[in-house]
């Protein structure tokens, strides 16, 4: 019976009838030892006791009811139940006990940790298998502790730490499984229980366990896919499809740490804050003081940095601050400082950690690494535009990898964020690099989208540009890199408005400034960029957007330029951006097939697209190309063109060669074709980086014996295929070699298939060019004209299919009396006259094309299409011409008076006619004459004003001067077209007299003279150029003396910028083609005070190309320019026998062996030099200035040999002089008594030594000149200990007692009018003083920091080649069209190329001309004599002992030959590089058509006899001999085989020498010529010369 409850019991239970409910479920669900409840029951039991607790009700039921059912449920039987449905049932009456209960948990201690144990080791796992049966009451447990927050009592029980870490561990790892084990999603309303209850876990918690805040810390790291990062991001281009794999969401849980560090920022805080504090300030305590250090700080040793270790988990923590500022910036506030503490730190990585870092944070960028660079197609079609940018600018793909920013780093740390920006002064080269990638990210991310303030954003963007021209290679790079990250909408809008790439020291222009740095890889990045930005850009520049052509509108010339380099892995990359950057050879891309539901929106757009001319629209690139370049780059353009039918031919060869090879099995003549083969790989090679490599890849090309290939090849270079078929016969070749045995050898036949393919100028094009050249569509009517002239000088065979439409074109638009013609038809004119010149035939005969071609040359506008016109006419030379030309010169005749109606026209007629038809003229001659003398020359009709300018430019120049420049012509072209010898000598005097006049005078014929200036420069100018045209030919370069030559050379020294320039370049023009002696090189070297750094610099990569030229052929052509030299600078007006006035003098020789001598020449030049002083004057016997300049020559060769640290080896042969220009010295006693002189003044050793130390300081930044690159390997190291084993010789010692002697007596003050200054004259400091306006003593100190002598622009590298200097050939102003040819035949390379056997592509100039030898004479005696005159004791007066055994040891004893030398000529030499390289890089288009004029069958004719026939005269034995104190004349010169010869035809007519015989009868058309040339002219008014600047 049971007992009886009390009375209080009974009012409990009567409770809940009066509002409450109890808990009915009484079943029992524990049980005694062995004796369990079957399953089944217990979970029909739990099952019932779930549901009714799910029912009830926190307010309204019984809590005490639930006492007995909490201790059962939590008792050890069911909460470690075998069966896991028993133990979910369970925890959902456990739950729902917590929830009835709260706040008041009715279990034990011991029974919440068994609970909770259950929880986190069985519920929350198994929520990630939705598929589990019990899944609904997993679900129920989970919202339950998250929405109740029962979860809470988990931070109370014992041993919490391991339950929180399990937890917060299993749950992160679960929601961010893709899938669960039965392959199910886990539902999202789990992640977010899952994330609700983590998150009452952290807002209740005081603390949570730092494993735990590791764990969480953890999560953000998801975003870093495996192997990203910032170490696989950098400079690495991610693969497409690899991309694909990559996440590109954020993972769940990191959305879930996320979401609480946004939710509790305060107290996530300080839970970050500790967790990076035991990883950064441990690091970081190795870094020493405090404090940021100075960037200029010496790199001292100090504490020892962080281990391997420890800096793996500070990557590991900068990773994860990355990304936490991206989702959660505000929990970082007190990292940030520790991350600005390492900023300071001593060791190298830290500083590079903490700025990579900080440079992320800014950006926004995270874990995951920075977003891929954007996609510069520069082949897309239609091209970019800036609006369609802005507009379909998708949304990113990746959100881990787009950079994001919440809050502004500068503007919340901003003391942290000044401190960043002091690191681009890091002395470390790695932090500056990273400085610099980190600037890129913010300037092309905005900070991670928070914008940037305007003084922020100039600092970083400056310093951007300072990083390009940093001194480390790895920084410049990643300055490179940085912009590459730049969109091309952000490169107009951000980098832009700092400068254009036109815009000197702005960020596009040192970017350009990098297309020729020194280090390969910041070079091709550079210009592949460049090309990149500018093909994508075109569009906008077709269009004539403003912003865009500022920024990057100059960017082809700056390309281009760097072809000037010379370089040729230069060369290669040039070659390789134009043909798939800015003209890339899939542009445009072929059409894409439209689809049916775009077919059916009916897009207009899309059907313009469709339906484009491919043709045409590449045509249009190229001549956009060609409209943007500037001067030099055309030229370097166009002689790029020039060089692909040279290379077309030599890869044709080479074809031709390998077929007959057959890869290796060849018949008895095997061997001849081996060596063919061999010959012409090796010639290849020389145009290519590695010589030898692509030598041997070439051969293996030969040895693949792939006929297919062969033919594909002929399919590129054949001028007659269209560039489709060129085109794809490229790409089948490519994908051929690509896939054959050795794939390498594309590298080496891409370069070449670029330069000899027609893929530029190509017949497909030349429709569209044409048409543009008619219609000027979009202002590219002139860059039109100028290809079509380009292709009708170099390539005509492309015009054979359209010369129809191009005489159509020009009967069209036919002038005629009444009405002009449109003046851009001239170019068409023009080439049309160059395409009759070389296919005459072709030309229409109809009397309608020559009526055209008539009235042209009588009205033609302007004037210069008279010229083309009788060009045309006279082009067949057939009897028809003739007939055609006396009517034209009948019709131009009539009427003719100055200032008559088309008077141009009529001159210029007259002027081609005497050159091309001359017995046509012959009658009309004295009429001609008289009015280009009497009538034109010689009248002065423009009164000349002081506010006239110096010069005026080819389109605004008056009709007076316009006519002047034409009568010069027409009396040079009479000249040159008469072929009598005897005749035009008689013809030429009056002329000659004429043009010398123009020369000396500064181009004033005028008594009174009141010619105005630009006349006056023109003429002297022109005066001067037709005096080197006429000198081409040997009979008139005869007539220039000594002192014409000197006074001709001074030319180089105009005032006039225009007049120096146009001279120098028809000069290097007619010097490469070897149409001009060897004494003309003297003139190039009087540019030593040229103020145009830039042109200077061009002329002086010109002078080593020559030499380079000349020292590969063994022709000492230079070399023997010194005594010319040293006596043009003897005559010259600035010489002074002070000693600063010999100083600038010695700038001049400085200027020379700077860009000459070599270690191997140096005792040649050197002995030229010794060898002056030895000899008289021939222009003024009682001078000795020559002498004095000899001492002066020897002193600078010597110091240039100290300052190189060259090995002296002295020259043994015998040496000549010039004829003319020195004599044999009159007794031994004179000789003796110069010798034993110093004819300097003392002192000049130290000016010398300034004198280098200023050229030093000026080239310091830049590469070392050739004379280093020239030194081969072995040389180098054996210098280094040459001192002890090679004593030098000493300089010629200076003996105090010995008096100077003054060479020339004082100048008198010239009081005549000081030269009237203009805009366009130098400033004085820009100038050197005249010697002839006063003798005013100056050091030469005051030039040490002119601007006129510099060389190089800041940030541009200047080259250096291995194979002998800064250049050869390509780089020169006016190319090295002609650089192969031997310096006495100009043809043989033409013969070369024209010549059927490939072997000779190879051979190279057999022969040397024997011009050089023929004009000096040799003045000395056998060594032998000279003992035996005089005593060995006097041999020591101007050397010293250890001078004299040096070179006693140095130099044979013998006088014999080098007979090795003289066979020079026989053995067989390859062009250089520049040959075909830079052909014709300063190709003056108008000036060429009248070489051409020239070359038309009359000039050829003497070529081979153009050699110099001065006598050569030896000493007579009665003379008495030099001093025998110079031991290096011990042996003769080695002189060519026909030296002899030479020798023997000067002494066969000594007689004709000295006296000419008589000449003929004056004919009476010369005397307006002679009266003209004998009026005296008064002093220039605004003469003077670019020497030294005037006071």
């Amino acid at each position: 019976m049971a007992p009886r409850r009390s009375s209080a019991e009974e009012a409990e239970q009567q409770e809940p009838e009066e509002g409450t409910v109890k808990l009915q479920f009484n079943e029992p669900l524990t049980w005694r030892p062995g004796k369990p409840i079957p399953i089944d029951t217990i979970l029909k039991r739990v099952d019932r006791l779930t549901r009714e607790l799910a029912e009830l009700d926190q307010e309204t039921t019984d809590a005490s009811s639930l006492v007995k059912v909490a201790k059962d449920v939590a008792s050890n039987q069911l909460l470690n139940h075998k069966d896991k449905g028993v133990r979910a049932y369970t925890a959902c009456c456990v739950v729902d006990i917590l929830r009835l209960c709260a706040p008041d948990a009715p279990f034990t201690p011991s029974q919440l940790k068994d609970f909770f144990n259950l929880t986190v080791t069985s519920i929350i796992p198994s929520l990630f298998d939705p598929s589990n049966p019990y899944n609904n009451q997993h679900k129920y447990v989970l919202r339950s502790l998250a929405e109740i927050k029962s979860i809470v009592l988990l931070l109370d029980v014992d041993g919490s730490e391991s339950l929180l870490l399990h937890l917060f561990s299993t749950i992160f790892d679960g929601v961010s499984g893709s899938k669960s084990a039965s392959g199910e999603q886990v539902a999202k309303d789990v992640e977010y229980s899952m994330q609700e209850l983590l998150s009452v876990l952290v807002e209740d918690a005081a603390s949570l366990p730092a494993k735990v805040i590791d764990v969480m810390m953890a999560q953000f790291l998801r975003a870093a896919a495996p192997g990203s990062g910032r170490e696989k991001h950098n400079h690495v281009q991610i693969d497409e499809n690899q991309a694909t794999l990559l996440a590109k969401e954020e993972p769940e849980a990191y959305q879930i740490v996320k979401h609480m560090c946004q939710l509790f920022p305060d107290k996530m805080a300080r839970f970050v804050s500790q967790y990076f504090s035991d990883v950064i300030v441990d690091a970081t305590s190795f870094a020493g003081p405090s404090g940021h250090r100075d960037a200029d700080a010496d790199d001292d040793e100090g504490p020892s940095g962080p281990t391997e270790s420890d800096l793996r988990e500070l990557r590991k923590a900068h990773t994860l601050i990355r990304e936490i500022w991206k989702a959660a910036p505000q929990i970082l506030q007190n990292v940030v400082p520790q991350v600005d503490a390492e900023l300071s730190a001593d060791n190298v990585h830290l500083r590079q950690l903490a700025t990579e870092t900080l440079g992320d944070m800014i950006s926004g960028i995270g874990a995951a690494g920075p977003p891929l660079p954007p996609t510069l197609d520069p082949a897309a079609f239609p091209p970019l535009r800036l609006d369609d940018e802005d507009k379909t600018e998708a949304p990113a793909a990746n959100m881990l990898t787009t950079p994001l920013s919440a809050i502004s780093f500068s503007q919340t740390h901003n003391t942290t964020f000044h401190n960043f920006l002091s690191r681009r002064n890091d002395k470390a080269a790695p932090i500056r690099a990273v400085w610099t990638t980190a600037v890129g990210y913010i300037l092309s991310t905005s900070a991670g989208g928070t914008g940037l303030g305007r003084e922020d954003e100039s600092a970083l963007i400056q310093g951007l540009g300072e990083k390009l021209s940093d001194s480390d290679e790895k920084v410049r790079l990643a300055a490179v890199k940085a912009i590459e990250c730049f969109s091309f909408r952000d490169v107009i809008l951000k980098l832009g408005p700092n400068g254009g790439v036109g815009k000197e020291g702005s960020v596009l222009s040192t970017l350009a400034d990098r297309c020729r740095d020194k280090k390969p890889a910041v070079r091709v990045a550079a210009m592949s960029l460049l090309g990149k930005l500018w093909g994508v850009a075109s569009g906008e520049l077709l269009a004539g957007h403003e912003a865009v052509t500022a920024a990057l509108g100059a960017v082809p010339s700056r390309i281009y330029n760097s072809f000037y380099a010379n370089d040729l892995e230069l060369n290669v990359l040039l070659d390789r951006v134009i043909h798939e950057c800015l003209v890339p050879l899939s542009y445009p891309p072929p059409p894409k097939k439209a689809s049916k539901s775009s077919a059916s929106n009916g897009s207009s757009q899309a059907a313009g697209v469709a339906s484009f001319d491919p043709d045409a629209v590449r045509a249009e690139r190229i001549l956009l190309l060609v409209r943007s370049l500037d001067v030099t780059g055309k030229k370097a353009f166009f002689a790029m063109q020039a060089r692909r039918p040279q290379f077309a031919h030599v890869l044709e060869t080479y074809i031709k060669q390998c077929d007959q090879f057959n890869g290796g099995v060849t018949d008895e003549d095997g061997p001849k074709k081996l060596e063919n083969l061999t010959k012409t790989t090796r010639y290849i090679s020389q145009f290519l980086p590695d010589g030898t490599k692509s030598e041997q890849e070439l051969y293996r090309f030969a040895k693949l014996n792939d006929r297919r290939s062969y033919n594909l090849i002929k399919y590129i270079i054949g001028q007659e295929h269209d560039f489709k078929t060129a085109h794809k016969a490229l790409k089948e070749l490519m994908k051929r070699v690509q896939t054959s045995k050795d794939p390498v050898i594309r590298d080496t036949l891409l370069p070449l298939l670029y330069r000899s393919g027609c893929l530029v100028f190509n017949r497909s094009h030349l429709a569209t060019i044409m048409e543009y050249s008619r219609s000027d569509k979009d202002n590219m009517g002139a860059a039109a004209h100028e290809i079509l002239n380009e292709i009708s000088q170099r390539n005509p065979d492309l015009f054979k299919t359209h010369i129809g439409q191009l005489c159509r074109d020009l009967v069209d638009q036919a002038p005629t009396q009444t009405r002009e013609n449109d003046p851009a038809i001239v170019e068409t004119l023009k080439a049309c006259s160059t395409y009759a010149k070389k296919y005459p035939k072709d030309v229409p005969a109809e009397k309608e094309f020559l009526r055209t071609m008539v009235n042209y040359a009588l009205y033609g506008q302007p004037a210069r299409a008279a010229k083309y016109a009788v060009n045309i006419l006279l082009a067949k030379k057939d009897e028809k011409s003739l007939v055609g030309a006396t009517d034209l010169l009948q019709r131009t005749l009539k009427d003719w008076s100055y200032g008559s109606k088309h008077f141009l026209n009529r001159l210029a007629t007259v002027s081609q006619l005497e050159l091309l038809a001359p017995k046509v003229t012959l009658e009309d001659e004295e009429k001609i004459l008289g009015m280009a003398v009497q009538e034109v020359l010689l009248e002065v009709r423009t009164e000349a004003k002081s506010k006239d300018p110096d010069w005026v430019d080819d389109a605004d120049l008056d009709k007076e001067c316009q006519a002047k420049c034409l009568a010069l012509k027409t009396l040079a072209n009479r000249l040159r077209s008469t072929e009598d010898v005897d005749e035009a000598k008689e013809k030429a005097k009056p002329v000659w007299k004429l043009f010398m006049k123009l020369v000396r005078s500064k181009g004033e014929l005028s008594k009174t003279g009141q010619t105005p200036g630009h006349h006056r420069a023109r003429l002297r100018l022109l005066a001067a150029q037709l005096l080197l045209k006429l000198c081409t030919q040997k009979h008139f370069d005869e007539m220039l003396s000594a002192e014409d030559f000197d006074a001709l050379a001074l030319t180089t020294q105009d005032a006039i910028q225009e007049v120096r320039h146009g001279f120098v370049r028809k000069l290097q023009k007619y010097l490469a083609d070897g149409k001009l002696r060897s004494r003309f090189y003297t003139v190039v070297f009087l540019m030593a005070f040229e103020p145009s750094a830039d042109f200077k610099r061009r002329t002086e990569t010109w002078i080593r190309s020559r030499a380079r030229h000349f020292q590969d052929q063994k022709y000492p052509v230079l070399e023997a320019v010194m005594p010319r030299l040293l006596s043009l600078l003897a005559h010259h007006p600035d010489y002074g026998a002070e000693l600063d006035e010999l100083v600038d003098h010695a700038r001049y020789m400085l200027f020379y062996v700077s860009l000459v001598a070599t270690e191997s020449n140096l005792g040649l030049i050197y002995k030229y030099a010794e060898r002056v002083k030895q000899t008289q004057d021939a222009l003024d016997e009682r001078s000795d200035k020559h002498q004095v300049l000899s001492d002066l020559a020897q002193a600078v060769v010597r110091k240039w040999q100290d300052k190189k640290n060259w090995v002296f080896n002295a020259y043994s042969g015998r040496v000549g002089l010039p004829l003319g220009l020195y004599t044999a010295l009159k007794s031994h006693d004179e000789a003796q008594a110069v010798a034993e002189k110093q004819l300097v003044p003392d002192g000049v050793d130290e000016k010398l030594d300034e004198l280098l130390r200023a050229m030093d300081r000026k080239k310091r930044k830049s590469v070392d000149d050739r004379g280093e690159s020239n030194q081969p390997t072995s040389k180098k190291a054996r210098v280094q200990s040459r001192a002890a084993a090679t004593p030098k010789e000493a300089k010629p010692a200076r003996s105090a007692a010995a008096a100077t002697k003054k060479t020339a007596q004082p100048k008198k003050a010239n009081k005549a009018k000081k030269p009237e200054t203009s805009k366009r004259e130098m400033s004085n400091a820009e100038r050197r003083r005249s010697g002839r306006s006063g003798n005013v003593n100056r050091s030469y100190m005051e030039r040490d920091s002119d601007d006129d002598d510099e060389e190089m622009l800041d940030g541009v590298a200047e080259w250096t080649y291995e194979n002998g200097g800064d250049g050869s050939g390509s780089g020169s102003e006016s190319g090295g069209e002609g650089e192969s040819e031997s310096d006495g035949d100009g043809g043989e390379d033409k013969q070369r190329e024209e010549s059927g056997d490939e072997a000779e592509i190879v051979s190279g100039a057999g022969e040397e001309s024997e011009r050089d030898e023929e004009e000096e004479v040799v003045v000395a005696v056998e060594d032998e004599e000279e003992e035996k005159a005089v005593p060995r004791e006097k041999k020591r007066a101007t050397t010293s002992k250890a001078a004299s055994k040096s070179r006693a040891k140095a130099a044979p004893g013998t006088e014999e030959k080098d007979e090795d030398a003289e066979e020079s000529g026989d053995e067989l030499s390859e062009p250089e590089e520049g040959d075909v390289e830079m052909e014709d890089a300063n190709h003056d288009k108008d000036e060429e058509e009248e070489e051409q004029d020239e070359d038309e069958g009359k000039a050829d004719e003497d070529e081979g006899e153009n050699q110099e026939e001065e006598e050569e005269v030896e000493e007579s034995e009665a003379s008495p001999p030099p001093p025998p104190t110079r031991n290096a004349r011990k042996a003769k010169v080695g002189a060519p085989a026909s030296a002899p010869k030479a020798k023997a035809k000067a002494k066969a007519k000594p007689a004709a020498a000295k006296s000419k015989a008589a000449p003929k009868a004056k004919p009476a058309t010369t005397k307006g010529v002679k009266k003209a040339a004998e009026k005296a002219a008064p002093p220039a008014k605004a003469g003077g010369r670019v020497t030294r600047g005037r006071k």
